[in-house]
């Protein structure tokens, strides 16, 4: 037995199936569903990082203290600055995509091409911005002493900023060897071997009076708690058990370990579409050049990798805002 469909008017017509269902090509459609999907696997991540960021309130890092560098400007304190320019590089090349799908919609090739060019540049910069970035999160700036809980220990002076390891600590002569292949019991190398030992950090810290130790507690006020000179050498005396210098997923000198897993993977997942987008740019830029749009008589591929691209920008202002501005 067959159905009856019953029409009444324009109202009640159904859709029977055409190429474009609201006016859009079926690639700019599926390219909608992509995004959507995206958009969903990015909101997760993002909220999973503000439930651990909340509970672990006390420990999480300072973003102003953690991203302090500026190339070229060493020893210089610049916090934000760089992330910042990062943050207008990859903006801007949302503009100079959406010029160059206007040039696609008036058919003009040489305007596409330099605009795709602008594009693709940006892109390349912000990735090699990004990496840069790792760098020197991965090495570290000031080195913190690791307590017996798992907590960090940072080195303040009388004023409240941060003093780096360096700066007070000599590594004693040792003749402790780092454990390689050739002479390890398990046959595997043991990880690199620390520069100083807590015998030099408080040997350092005892020859400097006008040096305090910063917890991961928090005041009232919302700023961490500063112990006083006793107390300091106490802590370390009794708590401290080795040194951390850098980030990785296992231990972060800032803060909170899992500041660095967030960090790493989230980052590392937008950096990863940036660089596929920066790809697929590079693609069409050269069919471009070649003329393949030309014949085809419209740009619609332009328009459609720049919807990708708009999204991909779009995601990196959230993430600019959980990890350094919040």
């Amino acid at each position: 037995m067959e159905a009856t469909v019953t029409r009444t008017g324009t109202e009640g017509k159904t859709w029977g199936g055409g190429n474009q269902p609201l006016k859009v090509s079926y690639g700019k459609m599926m390219m909608w569903f992509f995004i959507l999907s995206d958009a969903l696997t990015f909101s997760g991540f993002l909220a999973s990082y503000g439930f651990a960021r909340y509970k672990f309130s006390e420990s999480w890092p300072i973003a102003d203290e953690v991203f302090t560098h500026f190339p070229f400007l060493h020893g210089v304190e610049a916090p934000m600055y760089y992330v910042a320019l990062m943050t207008f590089i990859l903006i801007f090349s949302s503009v100079t995509m959406v010029l160059a799908v206007d040039a696609g919609h008036q058919m003009k090739k040489s305007k596409v091409t330099f605009y795709m060019l602008l594009t693709i540049i940006g892109g390349i910069v912000f990735l090699g911005s990004q990496a840069w970035e790792w760098k020197n999160f991965i090495q570290g700036t000031y080195g913190a002493v690791e307590t017996r809980g798992g907590n960090v220990l940072q080195v303040v002076n009388d004023e409240g900023h941060r003093v780096a390891l360096d700066e007070f600590v000599v590594a004693a002569p040792t003749e402790r060897l780092q454990q390689t292949r050739s002479n390890a019991l398990w046959f595997v190398d043991e990880p690199t071997l620390p520069r100083f030992t807590m015998e030099d950090v408080l040997v350092g810290f005892a020859a400097n009076p006008n040096l305090h130790i910063r917890t991961q507690q928090l005041t009232e006020t919302g700023e961490k708690v500063v112990l006083t000179r006793a107390e300091s050498l106490a802590k370390l005396e009794n708590e401290g058990i080795g040194i951390i210098e850098g980030a990785n997923l296992q231990k972060n000198e800032y803060g909170n370990p899992l500041f660095g897993g967030f960090f790493f993977f989230i980052t590392g997942f937008h950096g990863f579409h940036v660089l596929t987008g920066v790809l697929i740019n590079i693609i069409i830029f050269f069919n471009v050049l070649i003329g393949t749009y030309e014949r085809r008589g419209h740009y619609e591929m332009v328009e459609k990798v720049g919807l990708y691209w708009h999204f991909v920008d779009l995601v990196w202002v959230f993430v600019f805002t959980f990890f350094y501005l919040v």
